[in-house]
This record gives structure tokens, sequence and C-alpha cells, in this order.
């Protein structure tokens, strides 16, 4: 007797095939593995009155549902009580599938085809074809070219009538103005209302040319773009929550904080919480950039976005919805997506004024040549080469498509790039304020002070009621030498200073100096047992991964560096030291930060500030520019302009360096495109450039400065 391997699947016969209209929703089935499965699924949502065919992928493990008109989760309901976990696909997530790129491409094929056809044309016109044969190459011309030019040039004749329309000029005015011109000059002359030559051909190339210009500019836009997408793919629609009777299907955003939901080896979660059972090793790579699983148990913080790898988790929601940390990240990659800068401004102001000054350039050109040949066709041949190479798509895609790929090779390498303008103020950084718990440490404090046994277990026993980083270090310390705490009675935290409790008839105390012990700028802490002077505790840091690397790389650069700490001076100087920074500040308040980044700005530095904490954030405000580690406090990643989703502090100098390699690209590009005009323009004007070289010209000049865009950043 065979058992099947899911209930669906007992008894199941596959029914016959019909042909499918065409889907309207498609579903992810993650359970299903057999044929059984697959006609349990079919019959389940083909039983629902308004669906019209259901054909399910075993391979991909999706059923497409042809069901116009009914909502998606009807559809998972319906096989919910089937049995099945289903989840909706958007189709503009499953892949690279950017509709505007595929059009632009569609418009270019048709762009290119045409411009070699008609090329042909010209060639046997240019090779001595006369009479009524040249007039037949020239009609066939423009059967071809004005077809392809109506379709292929749509996205600049759209958009120059929406900015006529707004009553302004842009980039597209120009373009489209060149492009009519070229073909209706080429058009008379096909119909014998003109001996010139046509410019069929050069109407094709200017617009082929400017397509592919476009295209790449769209791809190398995409970088930051695919960025958002990923992020937002990451996002799961449906979660298994726990109830009292079991568990069941519900959509993801109608979670709230303090429900239990339960997540199966290969789910992604659905929010952020807090695992209560199980253990599985966890997939950050799409958050974090880290590539090596995970492990995560009972207590551990998960977040929206993570896969769980191998075992079944409890998960307590902690923050559902628009409240996760996945998606706060999305809607600060919206706002990176919308990069500008100085460099940025200067490009586009330069581009909308230089829309009337090639009007003006053209009209006069115009007028200059009719003047001097009173050859009116001949004006208007010129004055079409001047518009078109005198375009400043160039100028225009100097800045975007540099900051866009900069942002979006950081994003890969999990930097976050959350402020308009990080790029440009990161490039002039000189000073580097640290914080240090949290940031150049790992935060985990240990005891480094060798306490004898009773005074350990004294200490244990006021320290295992608190959370304070001191008190767990000092329980730490306690358990690896197997010593019990002492019993205490009357324990009494008083905040900002201590633990208070008595000891038999002694009262006891630990706490910070000057309460627990003598007001000294020393030790951390003190033990007061009640029975001789109190004893000094002093700690030690970890410091976090990558620290050591990234001061060495900052100082070889010739960065100056600082360490701002409210902690004492010596736990300060212990950590300056070992890093080698020389200018550290001790028991800095948060003002105190505050006040030595405005000294150093007055003095005309430009300081970057690193920090994770509430204490940071006054000085993350203040300053040039602020990096934050993903690990810091909201407050302080708000406060960023950039945020450290990776652990460690490399992301620091990627950054840094990134940015100055971006600025140093867009100043590139913006020289590159102004040369171009100085060349080409009085070549256009004095009559040495056809439409059709003004053409290659200029396209090419747009696609040098893209490509030098998109060059990969070292």
């Amino acid at each position: 007797m065979s058992v099947a391997a899911c209930p669906a699947c007992a008894g199941a016969v596959p029914g016959p095939r019909a042909a499918t209209p065409d889907a309207t929703h498609l579903l992810h089935l993650p359970d299903i593995h057999c044929g059984g499965c697959i006609s349990s699924v079919e019959r389940a949502l083909t039983a629902l009155p308004d669906v019209l065919s259901a054909r399910v992928n075993l391979t991909q493990k999706r059923v497409s549902v042809a069901a116009p008109g009914l909502p998606s989760q009807v559809l998972i309901d319906a096989l919910a009580r089937a049995g099945h976990r289903a989840q909706p696909l958007d189709r503009g997530r499953l892949g690279p599938r950017d509709v505007e790129l595929r059009r632009l491409l569609t418009r270019i094929g048709v762009a290119g085809f045409a411009m070699m056809n008609v090329m042909l044309m010209s060639v046997a016109v240019w090779s001595g074809a006369t009479g009524a044969t040249a007039q037949v190459f020239h009609l066939v011309s423009a059967m071809i070219a004005i077809p392809a030019v109506a379709y292929a040039a749509q996205p600049f004749f759209g958009s120059a009538l929406s900015a006529l329309r707004a009553g302004r000029l842009n980039m597209d005015v120009p373009i489209s103005l060149a492009i009519v011109l070229a073909s209706g000059a080429s058009l008379a002359q096909a119909f014998g209302l003109s001996d010139r030559a046509g410019w069929f051909d050069a109407a094709l190339a200017l617009t082929f040319f400017l397509l592919v210009g476009r295209y790449l500019e769209r791809a190398g836009r995409g970088a930051a773009r695919s960025a958002a997408a990923e992020l937002a793919a990451l996002e799961a629609p449906q979660a298994l929550l726990v109830t009292g009777d079991g568990t069941r299907v519900v959509a993801a955003d109608s979670l709230v904080p303090g429900d239990r939901i339960r997540l199966l080896p290969g789910d992604r979660l659905p929010a952020d919480g807090t695992i209560l059972s199980g253990a599985t090793d966890l997939d950050r790579s799409a958050l974090t950039g880290e590539s090596a699983p995970a492990p995560a148990g009972i207590g551990d913080a998960v977040q929206a976005g993570e896969i769980a790898l191998t075992g079944s988790v409890e998960v307590r929601v902690d923050r559902a919805g628009r409240d996760t940390a996945l998606s706060r990240m999305a809607e600060i990659v919206a706002t990176a997506e919308a990069q500008r800068t100085r460099y940025a401004g200067i490009a586009d102001r330069a581009a909308r004024l230089y829309a009337p000054l090639v009007h003006g350039l053209g009209a006069a050109t115009f007028g200059g040549w009719l003047l001097v040949t009173g050859d009116a066709w001949l004006s208007l041949d010129v004055a079409i080469s001047v518009l078109v190479i005198t375009c400043p798509c160039a100028l225009g895609l100097a800045v975007p498509v540099v900051s866009t790929v900069a942002t979006g090779r950081l994003f890969r390498d999990g930097i976050l790039v959350k402020s308009d303008t990080a790029l440009e103020r990161l490039s002039q950084i000189d000073t580097v304020a640290f914080d240090k718990t949290g940031t150049l440490t790992t935060g985990e404090v240990r005891l480094a002070t060798e306490l004898g046994d009773d005074d350990l277990a004294l200490a244990a026993g006021l320290a295992r009621h608190s959370r304070h980083p001191l008190a767990r270090a000092i329980v730490a310390a306690a358990d690896a030498r197997d010593i019990a705490p002492a019993q205490v009675d009357g324990l009494t935290e008083h905040p900002g200073l201590g633990l208070e409790a008595t000891h038999g008839t002694r009262r006891i105390r630990l706490g910070r100096p000057g309460w627990a012990g003598p007001d000294s700028d020393g030790p951390s802490a003190f033990l007061d047992t009640g029975d001789g002077a109190p004893r000094p505790l002093d700690t030690a840091e970890r410091i976090a991964p990558e620290t050591e690397a990234t001061v060495t790389a900052l100082r070889a650069r010739g960065m100056d560096m600082a360490l701002l700490s409210g902690d004492g001076p010596r736990a300060v100087a212990r950590i300056a030291g070992a890093l080698g920074i020389a200018a550290a500040q001790a028991r800095l308040t948060p003002e105190g930060k505050v006040d030595w980044i405005a000294d150093r700005r007055a003095a005309g530095h430009r300081v970057l500030m690193v920090g994770d904490g509430l204490n940071d954030t006054g000085g993350l405000a203040v300053a040039d520019a602020a990096i934050s580690p993903g690990s810091g406090l909201d407050a302080a990643r708000s406060a960023a302009d950039v945020v450290l989703l990776r652990g460690g502090l490399g992301g620091v100098t990627d950054a840094l360096w990134t940015a100055r390699a971006a600025m140093a690209r867009m100043r590139q590009n913006i020289g590159l495109a102004v040369a171009y005009n100085v060349v080409s323009v009085p070549l256009a004007v004095l009559g040495y450039a056809s439409p059709l070289v003004a053409a290659l010209a200029m396209s090419l000049s747009s696609i040098t400065v893209t490509l030098n865009a998109v060059r990969r950043f070292k």
C-alpha cells in the first residue's frame, strides 16, 4: 500500500487539459511536488464560478489562473481550504523585465533596420543613379523612413510636446525639431520639390543613436531602480499565522505586533520579530551583503526579507507592514534614486538654457547662410546640422548616470546611500570622527579587573538583576569561574548611578565613580562591599571587525581621525591607543560632540561623523556627512546620510572612495560634453558637417559620456 506524500495527493486523478485563456493571476505554490498536487490545485481553482482555467507548472511551482475580476485572495483562500499554500507573484518582479527598456529596444530595432535600408538606397543614389531611378529610390526611402521615424522617435516627440504645452523648453524640443526638419526636407526632395540631397538617413541615424544613448541612460539609472525593485521583491506577501487551533495562511499586511507566525525552511520573513521557539540558519545576504548563513535561535531578533534555510521556527511579530526595517529601507532607496548634486544642478540648468540657445543659433545660421548664398535648401541643411550637433544630450547625461551607478554599486556592497547630496559631501571629507561603543567596538564589554571570589560573588549578586553592559560582563565573569552570585536583599537600582543592596549587615554598592567610590577619571565603576576601600572595576571592549583595516586605510589617505565618547578616559585611551587614533575625547556629552564637530568645521575642515547611538544623533546631524552602522538605533540611522547594512566599518572607506571617484567622473563627463560642443558647433555653423555627420557626432558624444559613467569604479 502506498502512502501519499501530501493529503492532496491521495486519490488524485489527473484530469484532461483544455485550452487555457490568458492568465490574469500568477500564484507561487511552494509545497507542490507531484501530479496529484497538480490535479488538486486545478480542481480547487476551477471549482470557483469565475475561474475560466487554471494551469500548474510543477517545475516552477506556479499556477496560472484565468479569472478576470476575481481578487487573488479568493484564489489563495480556496487553495488554503484544499491544503495548499499559495502566494501571489508580481510578474514585474520575476526578472529584469523593464517595460520601458523593452520598448526602447523595439524602437532601436525599427530605427536601425530602417536606417540601414535607407542607407543602401542612398548608396545607389550616390553611386550615380539619376532621373526616374533616383526618384524611385527616394520614394522608397520615404516609405521606409517616415513610418519608422514616426514610431521610433515617439519618446522625443511626446516629451517635446509636453514641454511646449507647459510653456517651456527641454532637450527633446531641438531634437524633435531636427528630426522633423530633416524628414520634412527629405520628403520635399523625394517629391521633386527640391534638388538638394535627401537626409532620410540622417533623420534615422539621429533617431537611432539618440535612442541608443537613451537606452544606455536608462540602463545606467537602472542600477538604483533595480535596487529598489530588489527590496520590494523581498517583501513576503503572506504569512503562516499560528492560532489556537493550528495555523492558517494570511496576508502579510494583516499582521500586527504580538501575532505569532511559523517559518518553514525556504520561507521569507514577512515581518520583524523575535524567535520564540526553534532554531534555523538565516540567509541575510539580500539585506546585509553577508553571504554566510547566520544561525538564529530563541530570543534572537529577525527581520522581514530574511530567509529561513534550515529548521522551522515560531516568531513573535514585533513590527509589521510599513514599520518593518525592510519597508523603511525601501523608502530610503526611493529617495536615493532621485540623487541630485550640485553638479547635477549645473548640468540641468545648462541644459535648460541650452534649448533656447540652440534654437537661436539654428535660426541665425539659417539666416546667415541664406543671406550669403541665397540658397534656402542649403541654408536649411546647415541649420539642421547645427540643431542636431548642438543637442545637449551629453550634458544631460553627464551627472545622473554617474550618480545612480555609484548609488547602485554601493547598495550591492551593503552600503545604503539615503541622502540626496551625500556623494558630493562625502567626496570633500578630510576628518572622520568615530563614536566608540558599538561603532569602533562591538559593544560587548568584558570585566578586565581580577576580583577575588568573594568580591566577584557579591558583584554578581547585584549585577544579575540589571541589563547594563557592565552588569552583564560581571555575571559572565562569575559564570566563567563557576562562582555563584551571593544572596542580596533590598536591591535598588538608581538610574544613572548604579545598584545598591544589603548583604548580611553590610550595605553594598556597584556603580559609577563618585557614587560607589571616589570621583575619578580612572576606573569605569566601583564595587563597595562595605568592609574596606571600594574596589575599582575596569572593563575592556572588543574592537569591531574591519575597524583596524578601516582606520589604517583612512590614515594612508591622509585623513584626520578622532574618537568621541562619553566613556571614561581610561576606556577611551585604551581603544584609541590600540587603533592609533591620536585625538581622543572622553566623557563627552551629546552636546560636547556637537561642539567638537562645530569647532572643526569652523576651522575649515569637512567632518564625517560615524556613530550608532542616541547620543550620536546631534553629531550626525551637524557634521558635513554622517554614516551609521545598520545595527544602530533608528534615530542614528535616520540622522545619517549613509547606512552600513553589512557588519563592520569597511563600508566607511568604500563610501568615501566611491564618492570621490563619482565626483571625478561627473567632472570628466561635464568636461567631455563641453569640449564636444566647443569643437563641433563651429564646424556645423561653417557647413563642414552634413546632417548625417552631425547625427553621428552628437550621438557618439552621448554614448561616450554614458559609457564613461558606467565604467567600473576602482
